[in-house]
């Protein structure tokens, strides 16, 4: 059984997504503030990590920063319908999805399920598939891990399966239609924004070991490796 950490100051908001979840049989936890959620995420990491992004004390932007220090843990943050900016932030931050408020606890208990599905280290086909390795580019899905010649690359988890879906077809265009329907899940209902966040994260970072030409941008069409 899975545990989800539930970082959430609202009561009542924090009971609902408990109950959907332990019917779906999940194990929750709860925090009702930022400093007590990244304590028991270190302490105990989780599968998942549910994070209201406006939260008393430490706030959902100290809260990821700091997490990511440490783990890749996934994130779904919850957000204001209003606030696209945070959002913004909160995906260059290493949040992998956003939930937006109010919301539905029958959607987030799907959006947990499809970044669970991505995340999980048991998925039938992992334990048999190869590493792919492309100009000192080295993705081992199996151990979820990227490295370029001897360096680590820090990758989430999205920013991973970016990266694999990339690497099968070097020189492919992908649109960000083709990623959000390989990457996220066929009933992903967020904007294309989301990938460019990602990409972006993913070529700084690509960037920092020396791999900076990489992650090619096709304009007005989507993203390949070149």
């Amino acid at each position: 059984m899975r545990r989800i950490l539930v970082v959430e100051d609202d009561p009542d908001a924090a009971q609902l997504v408990r109950a959907y979840l332990e019917r779906d049989g999940y194990v929750v936890s709860h925090a009702r503030d930022g400093s007590t959620g990244l304590r028991s995420a270190l302490a105990e990491p989780p599968a998942l990590i549910v994070l209201d992004w406006m939260l008393p004390g430490l706030d959902g932007p100290g809260f990821l920063t700091r997490l990511r220090r440490e783990l890749h843990t996934p994130v779904i943050m919850l957000t204001a319908r209003s606030e696209e900016g945070d959002r913004i932030v909160g995906l260059e931050l290493g949040a992998d999805d956003y939930v937006t408020k109010p919301f539905s606890p029958r959607e987030l208990v799907a959006r947990i399920r499809a970044v669970l599905r991505r995340t999980s280290s048991d998925r039938q086909e992992y334990p048999h598939d190869e590493p792919v390795e492309y100009r000192g580019l080295r993705i081992d899905p199996a151990r979820r891990e990227v490295t370029y010649g001897n360096r680590e690359v820090a990758v989430t988890t999205l920013e991973f399966d970016l990266l694999r879906t990339l690497a099968f077809a070097p020189g492919r265009v992908f649109s960000r239609d083709d990623l959000l329907n390989r990457v996220w899940d066929p009933d992903f209902t967020g904007v294309d924004r989301v990938v460019d966040v990602h990409v972006s994260n993913l070529r700084q970072k690509l960037a920092a070991v020396g791999a900076a030409d990489m992650l090619v941008t096709v304009r007005r069409v989507g993203y390949k490796l070149a």
